[in-house]
């Protein structure tokens, strides 16, 4: 493959992992909510679920981008971490018109996404 079919096909490989990233992130939560319609489960659990969520997610997007991208796999996962995190803040926005409680809370987030994608890519 040349450099130039290769530019024109990284944004569809970039879409890709986005799209089974948020793919995993929508199985999982709904995996999430039918286990807290069923059993009264502690707050707490909810959290580490939507955090496992955050983390797979990404490290599945990372890990998709890095074999289809054959250098820099760390760089490429980094950056599907880094754009999964932004939609999901422009969407948390629009829908709430707040981000998040706060800004620790958003750099949480920021850390998980990018630490995520980044190990998938690295892995890949």
């Amino acid at each position: 493959m040349t450099k130039v079919e290769a530019k024109k096909t990284l944004p569809v490989h970039i879409a890709k992992a986005l799209f089974f990233s948020y793919i995993v992130t929508t199985v999982i939560l709904f995996l999430l909510s039918f286990i807290l319609f069923k059993v009264q489960i502690p707050s707490g659990v909810v959290s580490v679920g939507v955090i496992l969520a955050y983390i797979l997610s990404t490290f599945v997007g990372g890990f998709f981008i890095g074999k289809k991208v054959e250098a820099k796999k760390f760089l490429w996962g980094l950056v599907i971490g880094a754009i999964y995190f932004m939609i999901i803040i422009i969407i948390s926005i629009v829908m709430n018109k707040a981000a998040f409680g706060s800004a620790g809370s958003i750099v949480t987030v920021l850390g998980m996404c990018l630490l995520g994608g980044m190990l998938g890519g690295m892995i890949s």
